[in-house]
């Protein structure tokens, strides 16, 4: 017979020499006595070890969550790259993923601690994995796009224009940008620019994943006050 955790639903060991706190968030356990269980057994459970530290996130779970959101963020920002109607959609689930992480975690773990500070540190983690499930849904998509189906054409047009339109704007501003006009035509200078702005989308939806949390959090404090 297993037993489990009143608190946070974990599996409990055995009964004989065991403590009577859970191994997984350290909450105390009650056991009822058989009527023909030796009263020793009961006298020796008052000298037990002091309970583990509990586990402020149960990071398994929060992971696991973190995943499926960006899971879902990701095919909808490659759809919305073909439909330009799902981009809201896209958008709102990005920017919400903390808080739609929050709330599948605290679904499965309905027991767990929740609080700013905890919130906080689980919207870091979907900020990174958001990011992750992105570059690589993104990266996919390119080299599906321009070496298997060969509609890049518009995207390098568009791409051209706008760079010579800053390039020639900086021409006219700074005349000695006329040495590097070469590189900054260049493939190179193309796929830096890329990164630079992935990069720049990247740190503010890690800061807005970070903020979401900690906000989420807040709110969800009360839910851990009235179990």
């Amino acid at each position: 017979m297993h037993d489990f955790c009143h608190r946070c639903g974990g599996e409990l060991l055995g009964r004989d020499g065991s403590s009577p706190f859970c191994p997984h968030c350290g909450a105390p356990q009650i056991y009822l006595l058989d009527h023909d269980q030796p009263a020793e057994h009961a006298a020796n459970t008052t000298g037990a070890a002091p309970p583990p530290a509990p586990r402020q996130v149960e990071w398994k779970t929060a992971i696991r969550c973190a995943l499926l959101v960006a899971a879902v963020a990701a095919v909808l920002t490659l759809i919305a790259a073909r439909f330009e109607s799902v981009s809201p959609l896209s958008w709102l689930w990005t920017v919400s993923g903390s808080l739609i992480t929050l709330a599948l975690y605290q679904k499965r773990r309905p027991q767990a601690g929740m609080d700013a500070g905890i919130g906080a540190r689980i919207g870091v983690v979907v900020g990174f994995v958001l990011v992750a499930c992105l570059a690589v849904a993104m990266a996919a998509s390119g080299l599906i796009a321009r070496y298997l189906l060969h509609n890049m054409a518009g995207f390098d047009a568009q791409l051209t224009q706008q760079l010579h339109v800053q390039i020639q704007h900086a021409l006219a501003t700074n005349p000695e940008a006329k040495s590097v006009q070469g590189y900054l035509y260049s493939p190179e200078f193309r796929a830096g620019m890329m990164l630079a702005g992935f990069g720049l989308i990247s740190g503010i939806l890690l800061v807005l994943s970070t903020v979401g949390g900690a906000v989420g959090g807040l709110l969800r404090t009360r839910h851990k006050a009235s179990v």
